[in-house]
């Protein structure tokens, strides 16, 4: 592996964009930004570079999960709905972010979520317009089509072979008046089989692969790792630059076009109140001067609740039985450096589900990741036998909680709510999703395979014990969103070119822009927002406008002066 440019930036450095966050995003935007040689382009990330093994391997999100340096390892607070538990929100923390430790899982979401986008006020980003961002992303190996790309950057791969429990799940869920798809994601979800995978021969595509690798040789582009921004450089309501802490020392840099938050829709949202963007009570409780009253950043914060359950298995076909033994892990080992296939290949969650279980029409409304392993939860030791996971989620909660901040300290988690379950359509889809999976598992084609439900357990009846099972065991499924909606409405944070309302110079680029979640997983829509938003960044760039769509004073297009400059701080908490 080539080794990652890093180049120490010079005493008097100017650049056109800052970009704050190395994450999904952020790599896209990095890529995209310095492919014309007159941008200069740095790019911060609060965490490491992404040398571990366990991030490459996509059986390695098991050690990820968890990983002190590599995650930020986030809580929420004890949240009321969930019997009072602190949720834990795993959060990428190296480049490519999230692309670099989740699941691996590619789905875009339905049409009808980008169509609800637009339909909402943001022109330009309902389906049709959307889908050539996607392709343009998208290198599938199974070619090029009318809905997928053969030639962009992102691998989408197939599993390659085959297995037993998920043929079985396919014929189950048959029974159950779901058909079976090879393509989750040509705007119609409905449908059971595999997923396709971020991954090539072998290996993970995250965006730091995918796009961070072919750019960073380019002299115009500078990566700053272990770079945890601590707040915007403002200038009444225009955004000069960026503050950051690297080995010690606070630094500031400013941009002479645009700063672009693509830190997530938990920390883009953090860094705007922490700069005196967002609601002027909060701020001013924490003793942070308000430049810009802006009431919806950190608001309207979304997520998916998946809900495991977790059988045990009548054969020894599951991840739990290879990885039980030194001779079943060096077999796994063997086959993976061999045929690049097998479970180091693919990680846990190899087939999915869409179907709807509420009453009335409409479009999918649930979601399942099956897994070929079963364990107490996410990223722990599987259980001593035989087992696998059958994980749920409400596509589309009405629930919404908040992202705010705990003090004016920039290296101190914000406060987080996801405040789950928090409606009545929230817990009858979730309780209604649980019952669904138990009806397949019960299916002709599982009852003899599925020997026994581990959890929540045969004893576990009714509607009542079903919604406290997911109160008790529910967890992310790692999808925050909406933090800095998109919009006109009185609490959006930016307009439908994600620039932030008021704000001249400032731009966010991450899930947290979305109004609405998306059904399903979130990295490869967080792809299709950057791509978008590079296109209209390098367009706002020709036309001589600012971030704000105003036309730039003579004296705001040239910051000459503009520079890193540096003094000692406290180092702080990591």
């Amino acid at each position: 592996m080539r080794k990652l440019q890093e180049a120490r930036l010079p005493s008097a450095s100017a650049f056109d964009y800052v970009i704050v966050g190395g994450g999904t995003a952020g790599c896209v935007l990095a890529n995209r930004l310095s492919d014309d040689a007159r941008n200069r382009v740095l790019m911060l990330e609060a965490g490491p570079r992404d040398r571990s093994p366990w991030i490459h391997l996509p059986i390695g999100y098991g050690k990820t999960m968890f990983h002190k340096k590599l995650n930020w390892g986030f809580y929420t607070e004890p949240e009321p709905t969930m019997n009072g538990r602190r949720i834990y929100w795993p959060r990428g923390r190296t480049l490519g972010g999230s692309s670099s430790i989740n699941g691996l899982i590619f789905v875009r979401g339905q049409r009808e979520d980008y169509d609800h986008w637009a339909a909402l006020g943001n022109a330009g980003w309902a389906w049709d317009d959307v889908l050539p961002y996607f392709v343009r992303s998208e290198h599938n190996t199974r070619g090029a089509s009318r809905a997928h790309g053969g030639e962009g950057p992102l691998w989408c791969s197939d599993i390659r072979h085959k297995h037993e429990l998920i043929e079985r799940i396919i014929a189950g869920a048959h029974e159950l008046g779901v058909p079976q798809t090879d393509d989750f994601n040509d705007g119609d979800q409905e449908g059971v089989g595999y997923y396709q995978l971020f991954t090539r021969n072998g290996l993970r595509c995250s965006t730091a692969v995918a796009y961070l690798r072919p750019a960073r040789s380019r002299p115009n582009l500078h990566i700053e790792t272990d770079a945890h921004a601590a707040g915007l450089i403002m200038d009444g309501r225009h955004c000069r630059g960026v503050r950051y802490r690297r080995g010690g020392v606070l630094h500031e840099v400013r941009a002479e076009r645009e700063v672009i938050l693509a830190a997530g829709a938990l920390q883009s949202p953090h860094l705007l109140q922490l700069s005196g963007i967002g609601a002027g009570r909060e701020l001013s409780r924490h003793g942070i001067e308000v430049v810009h009253e802006l009431p919806g950043v950190g608001e309207n914060l979304q997520d998916h609740l998946q809900i495991r359950l977790s059988y045990k298995v009548g054969k020894p076909i599951t991840t739990n039985d290879e990885l039980a033994s030194l001779y079943g892990k060096a077999k796994i080992g063997l086959r993976w450096l061999l045929t690049r296939s097998g479970p180091l290949a693919v990680g846990i969650n190899q087939g999915g589900l869409f179907t709807r279980v509420m009453p009335g029409p409409g479009t999918p409304d649930i979601q399942f990741h099956f897994a070929t392993l079963s364990a107490d939860l996410a990223g722990a030791a599987p259980h001593p036998w035989s087992g696998c996971t059958f994980s749920v989620c409400q596509l589309r909660p009405e629930s919404r909680g908040t992202v705010t901040l705990r003090s004016a300290d920039p290296f101190e988690a914000p406060v987080m709510r996801a405040n789950y379950l928090a409606t009545e359509t929230d817990r009858r889809c979730t309780v209604e999703g649980i019952k669904f999976a138990r009806r397949l598992a019960e299916s002709e084609a599982l009852k003899d395979l599925l020997v026994e439900e581990y959890k929540p357990g045969s004893k576990t009846q009714g509607d009542d014990a079903l919604l406290e099972f997911a109160r008790e065991a529910g967890a992310t499924i790692f999808h925050p969103s909406g933090t800095c909606k998109m919009g006109s409405d009185p609490m959006a944070v930016t307009d439908e070119r994600l620039r932030v309302h008021g704000i001249c110079g400032l731009r966010v680029v991450d899930c947290s822009i979305m109004p609405t979640l998306v059904s399903g997983n979130t990295s490869a829509p967080a792809v299709m927002i950057a791509e978008k938003a590079s296109d209209m960044i390098l367009a706002d760039a020709r036309s001589g406008q600012a971030a704000t769509g105003v036309d730039l004073l003579p004296e705001q297009r040239s910051f000459s002066s503009a520079r890193v400059r540096t003094a000692a701080v406290p180092a702080g908490p990591a």
